[in-house]
C-alpha cells in the first residue's frame, strides 16, 4: 500500500514557475515508476511526465517538454515536478501517480493516486 500526498500548487502569472512535490509512504518507493498527470475542468485526466524507478529515464508529454522537469529522491520517498514558463493552458489539478514495476503513461495504468493539487496560471 502506498499513500501519495501532493503539495506546492497555487496561483501564478503566465511565465512564472511552480514546484510540485509528492511524498510517498512505504518502504518500497524505489520499486515504483512515478508520474504526474493533470486534469483541467471538463477534460479527461492526461499524462504530463514520468520517471522510472531509479530515476534514470524520464518521459514528457510534448506540450511541457523543455518547460517541466520531473525528478525523484528515493532516499526521501519524494518525486517533484519543476514547472517553468507556465502558460494559462497548464491550469489544472495535478496528480501524483505510482505504478509498481512497470512504465506509467496512461491514467488507467496507475496503481495509486494522490489527492491532487490545484495549479492556476493567470494570463
Amino acid at each position: 500500500q502506498v499513500q501519495l500526498v501532493e503539495s506546492g500548487g497555487g496561483l501564478v502569472q503566465a511565465g512564472g514557475s511552480l514546484r510540485l512535490s509528492c511524498a510517498a509512504s512505504g518502504r518500497t518507493f524505489s520499486r515504483y515508476n512515478m508520474g504526474w498527470f493533470r486534469q483541467a475542468p471538463g477534460k479527461e485526466r492526461e499524462f504530463v511526465a514520468e520517471i522510472t524507478k531509479s530515476g534514470g529515464s524520464t518521459t514528457y508529454t510534448d506540450s511541457v517538454k523543455g518547460r517541466f522537469t520531473i525528478s525523484r529522491d528515493n532516499a526521501k520517498n519524494t518525486v517533484a515536478l519543476q514547472m517553468n514558463s507556465l502558460k494559462p493552458e497548464d491550469t489544472a489539478v495535478y496528480y501524483c501517480a505510482a505504478r509498481l514495476l512497470y512504465r506509467l503513461s496512461k491514467p488507467d495504468e496507475s496503481d495509486y493516486w494522490g489527492q491532487g493539487t490545484q495549479v492556476t496560471v493567470s494570463s
